[in-house]
This record gives C-alpha cells, sequence and structure tokens, in this order.
C-alpha cells in the first residue's frame, strides 16, 4: 500500500515518508485493509491534509485517533458525514459552540471549517472497525508529529487546540513563543463537565485571528452551502 501526501504537504514531507517506519507502516496498514474492516476508507486517510493546506492552516484541532463505528470517520478530526449520528465528544463540541457563540448546527459535518483552515488532525490516522486505539503506535505518531513541528516552525502565528491529555503532550513540540496555544479537558462525556464546558474555544480562536488582522472562522457555516 502506498500513501501519497496532498498537496503542499508532500513536499513538506518528503524525508519524513523515506524513512524506514514509513514503509513499515504502509505494509502494516496493506495487510490490516487486506484483513479487517479499516476506518476510514484508504482514499480518506489523508482528507485533512487534503482539505486543509499547509499554506491555509490557521487553527489546528487536534483529535486521537477516528472513530471506529460503521459509516463514521471521514479522515477528519471529530466529523461525521452529514447523515450519521453525532457521537458523544461531537455533541459535546455542539453543546459549547452554542453556549459560546449561540450556534447550532445540523450535523456533524466539519468540512466546513477545513476547508477555512482549521486543520482537523487525529495523531493517528487510521483503526479497525470497533477496537479503539488498535493502531495506535504502529507509526502514525511519527508521521503525525512531524505535521505539527512543521506548522510549528512557521513564522505565521498558528492556534493549536489542545483538548485532554494526550493532545496538551503535543506542546512539547510546538514553539509556544511563536504560535498560540488553547487548551482544555476532552469534550467526551468522562470529562467534559471538568472543564471543558465553558472554555469558550470558538469565541477564543476567532479572537485570536482578529488580533492578528485574520478573517475569523466562520463556525456556522452549512455545508450544503459549499
Amino acid at each position: 500500500m502506498t500513501l501519497i501526501l496532498p498537496n503542499d504537504w508532500k513536499q513538506l514531507l518528503e524525508e519524513e515518508i523515506k524513512q524506514p517506519y514509513f514503509f513499515e507502516l504502509e505494509a502494516f496498514l496493506q495487510d490490516e485493509y487486506q484483513k479487517q474492516t479499516i476506518y476510514p476508507k484508504k482514499e480518506h486517510i489523508f482528507a485533512a491534509l487534503e482539505t486543509t493546506a499547509f499554506k491555509d492552516t490557521q487553527v489546528v484541532i487536534l483529535g486521537q485517533d477516528p472513530y471506529h463505528g460503521e459509516n463514521q470517520a471521514h479522515g477528519l478530526s471529530f466529523s461525521v458525514l452529514p447523515d450519521q449520528k453525532l457521537p458523544p465528544s461531537l455533541n459535546n463540541i455542539y453543546k459549547e459552540l452554542d453556549s459560546d457563540l449561540g450556534i447550532s448546527r445540523p450535523n456533524g459535518y466539519l468540512l466546513p471549517w477545513a476547508k477555512q483552515g482549521v486543520l482537523l488532525l487525529n495523531t493517528v490516522l487510521t483503526v479497525r472497525k470497533g477496537q479503539a486505539h488498535s493502531h495506535k503506535n504502529k507509526g502514525w505518531e511519527k508521521v503525525t508529529d512531524s505535521i505539527i513541528k512543521k506548522l510549528s516552525l512557521r513564522e505565521d502565528p498558528v492556534i493549536f487546540v489542545l483538548w485532554g491529555k494526550p493532545a496538551q503532550s503535543k506542546k512539547a513540540i510546538i514553539d509556544t513563543d511563536k504560535h498560540y496555544i488553547i487548551e482544555a479537558p476532552h469534550p467526551s462525556p468522562l470529562s467534559a463537565y471538568r472543564g471543558f464546558f465553558g472554555s469558550q474555544p470558538f469565541s477564543g480562536i476567532n479572537a485570536l485571528l482578529k488580533k492578528q488582522n485574520k478573517t475569523e472562522i466562520d463556525w456556522g457555516l452549512q455545508y450544503n452551502r459549499l
């Protein structure tokens, strides 16, 4: 299985994908897709990078690994396709969006956010059906750490949204002198009431963008308007 990175990410990560671990990851995925049910579909593995180029990235919302239920994951962290029921974490994200900005979204499809420069990146990009974290420590973390490091080297500031301890551990590879960090507990039902609710990340992101004279994110943009 050959993994091909899209748009400007391909050149930026050219040296990374020549590393031995990357070939091992490709071989592992080849076997997994042949023998198991893996999410997302092969063609959607790099959907986040395909939708949000390096040069266009203004915000990074970092998730862990894809949803492992049928017809949920499509390559953007926290997002599901329009006809799917909201997963609990995404439902809590929408509760906070409503509380923060008074915005209600009709479905869980976050593509409109990605098209505005919000990189919806998971730290692990594939998963077995029904088995959360099943592709952990297979090489994806090195790939996505490299993506974060490339963004951290940029002079143009990026806003990194880190929900939960696994995401917050990535602060070690982010230049916090140049870039912004917004952090809170994870929006999952287990931790949302410990400080995610009331954290106002969406208005916070837009305040930071406005401070830089950049276009604010339209968090309520409807998917069918694109």
